[in-house]
């Protein structure tokens, strides 16, 4: 394969990355969360980058909580314990409410809708939906991760060391493992962004470090929304 056949190869994994909504928003996230931890809450071109860039995400965000009230009604995987089924779908219903709640916040800033008392209520309201969603979400991750790691024990004593590298069942969960412990480190770091955005804790968490963990968290989802090689190999 010539220089100029991976070259264009690559592009179009980026131009397909960059046709996501979702990655565009994120993105937008990561400038959003870097702006807010240079400025730390001080006024000047950092906090106005802040606030625009915050602002524009909300158009990518709208008619989104379709896709948690979807999954709220969705049927669940057989097998998966009750309490993950609750906060699964907890998390879901939670989700939704903040997006949709975020529809009238961008309303609400746009000029649209000029009780400003009720959209800084529901603006709140939201935040506190997002931190529950992520409490969820962190809890969740938690049990199935336990429950990927007695799967594999189980494997284990049923294969011999230097088969385990070679087994696809054993390779699959692992990989899910490591996909739901990364998952779980980036629900855990927005509970703390929406602490900071909520200013639960001003004293500790300060605009510098709601700035830091959400640009961190922004990175992540910006990496799992990366093409599988699987996928890029067939595209």
């Amino acid at each position: 394969m010539s220089t100029l056949d991976v070259t264009r190869a690559e592009l179009a994994l980026i131009v397909l990355y960059l046709n996501k909504a979702e990655a565009r928003d994120k993105i937008c996230r990561a400038i959003q969360y870097g702006s807010k931890f240079l400025s730390d809450g001080q006024a000047g071109t950092a906090q106005n980058v802040d606030k625009s860039t915050s602002l524009a995400r909300k158009v990518f965000r709208l008619f989104k909580f379709v896709n948690d009230l979807h999954g709220l009604i969705s049927p669940v995987p057989q097998g998966t314990p009750l309490p993950l089924v609750l906060l699964g779908k907890s998390k879901n219903a939670l989700l939704s409410t903040f997006l949709f709640l975020d529809q009238i916040v961008w309303l609400g800033r746009s000029g649209i809708y000029k009780d400003k008392e009720r959209v800084d209520l529901m603006g709140r309201i939201s935040l506190f939906c997002w931190m529950g969603s992520s409490i969820c979400t962190t809890l969740v991750e938690v049990g199935e991760i336990g429950r990927l790691s007695a799967s594999m024990k189980k494997l284990e004593k049923e294969l011999k060391d230097d088969e385990k590298n070679h087994n696809e069942q054993y390779r699959a969960k692992l990989e899910k493992s490591n996909e739901r412990s990364l998952a779980l480190v980036k629900s855990a770091m927005d509970i703390v962004v929406a602490v900071g955005l909520l200013q639960l804790a001003p004293k500790k968490v300060t605009p510098r470090v709601t700035g830091a963990f959400g640009f961190v968290t922004s990175l992540i989802s910006c990496y799992q929304l990366l093409p599988s090689p699987q996928k890029s190999k067939t595209t």
